[in-house]
């Protein structure tokens, strides 16, 4: 992979060249706007999922046009870290944005809400591809000192999608048709994977493809999916998913990633951890403020916007920084976002414009500590596993999100919000706790 020639030597100085200008303009803001569009689709859909529901006449389906994605997802993020260690990025990052660009048609021509799933699926399939080769690109492109600010700008592009895509979606499916939230996007995705392909030359590789992985990429997505149906069914459907879970981990995760190994298993697991206590936590927000203080919509989406403020304060904070130890901003981080859950939990019963401050401080943890994490995978990893370990806290974002809120969510159902929030709290003390794990082992 191509990469600008800029040393210590050359510099004088550890190299931390800035990632809007020279030879990085580029190949930053084709990361930045691919971001961008997969995450304002992600976060528009939402709005435009009630509409297109009752358009198509498939209210009954309507929860599998968000699970589907989750489950291809994670095919698509197994294939993609084994597809870009053996072959280099390019091939896994413009097949998975070809596949992503074809879901947002189906979807957007769907005479019917079967077809509507499929194209979700295809959907999530593709941006499962596309997602892992970005980190890898990161890896091959900028220099060591740099990649904090670059995860810092990826997790700050997901900002302006949090704050206007539910606002945007909702206002294309009113006035233009909910086809075009989907249809929309379509045009834009091609400059955007055009800018990175001077980065990608070069980047070809000779490895095997590991096909075995596969396997357990199946296991892993139909695991997960009998184990959320069985926990919000009750059914015994769990038992089976939670072995197919298990089964997928043991192969798609570093060995000790479950026990909390110190090193690269802990990086990855506090992924999980982090995600699942944000999302866990972020979706009864609303419930709780509206149902318990009179909160409008639009006042209650306030406090999901302070959220996403101080998450990006938290990731412009971490990626400024040019010394000591990055574990530090792992530990402050998930104490931040332990304390912002705990917050909440208080906002429910003594104001809930005590949310706002409480989850400003939340979103601040969760900025430090994902682009931290992002950072300590990539220099724990070889650079023939950078693919699947980039991989493995994919796996690890969407499972730990995907199961905290179906797991907070039975709790809400059987006793009540504070249930659910303890159950998010619980999690973000034990991330909280491990945080200090992230350093690698000394020799």
């Amino acid at each position: 992979m191509s990469a600008p020639a800029e040393t210590a030597e050359t510099t004088g100085r550890e190299p931390r060249p800035r990632l809007l200008t020279g030879p990085y303009r580029t190949t930053t803001i084709g990361i930045l706007v691919v971001v961008t569009l997969l995450a304002f689709e992600q976060m528009a859909v939402g709005t435009a999922m009630p509409v297109a529901a009752r358009d198509l006449g498939g209210l009954s389906m309507y929860a599998w046009g968000f699970s589907a994605v989750f489950i291809t997802g994670l095919v698509g993020n197994v294939l993609a870290g084994g597809w870009a260690d053996a072959r280099g990025p390019a091939m896994p990052l413009f097949t998975g944005l070809a596949v992503f660009v074809t879901g947002l048609v189906i979807v957007g021509t769907a005479p019917a809400m079967t077809w509507f799933v499929a194209g979700r699926a295809v959907q999530g399939l593709g941006s499962g591809l596309a997602v892992v080769p970005l980190y890898v690109i990161v890896a091959g492109v900028y220099p060591e000192t740099s990649r904090p600010r670059v995860f810092a700008a990826m997790s700050a592009a997901w900002v302006v999608p949090s704050l206007v895509g539910p606002s945007v979606g909702g206002l294309v499916a009113e006035h233009l048709g909910w086809r075009w939230v989907f249809l929309g996007l379509v045009p834009l995705i091609v400059p955007a994977a055009a800018m990175l392909i001077p980065a990608l030359r070069g980047s070809r590789t000779r490895g095997v493809l590991p096909r075995g992985r596969t396997l357990a990429a199946v296991a892993l997505a139909v695991g997960a999916a009998l184990l959320l149906w069985g926990i919000d069914h009750r059914s015994p459907l769990a038992l089976p998913g939670l072995a197919g879970l298990a089964y997928g981990l043991r192969v798609l995760l570093p060995r000790g990633t479950l026990r909390l190994g110190r090193g690269l298993p802990t990086a990855i697991a506090m992924r999980g951890l982090l995600m699942g206590t944000m999302s866990g936590t972020e979706v009864f927000i609303p419930l709780a403020l509206i149902t318990r203080h009179g909160f409008t919509p639009t006042a209650a989406g306030v406090v999901l916007t302070a959220g996403a403020l101080g998450w990006s304060g938290g990731s412009w904070l971490q990626g400024r920084s040019t010394g000591g130890s990055r574990a530090r901003f792992a530990v402050l981080g998930a104490a931040l976002l332990a304390t912002g859950v705990a917050g909440i939990a208080v906002a429910l019963y003594v104001s809930g414009w005590a949310a706002v401050p409480a989850w400003i401080v939340g979103g601040l943890g969760m900025g430090m500590a994902l682009p931290t994490l992002s950072v300590q995978v990539l220099a724990l990893s070889a650079p023939s596993e950078q693919g699947a370990n980039s991989s493995a806290l994919q796996i690890s974002d969407t499972l730990g999100a995907s199961l905290a809120v179906g797991v907070a969510g039975a709790l809400v159902n059987a006793a009540g919000l504070g249930a659910g929030l303890v159950c998010t709290l619980v999690i973000a003390v034990i991330a909280a706790t491990a945080a200090h794990r992230v350093e690698a082992p000394r020799a």
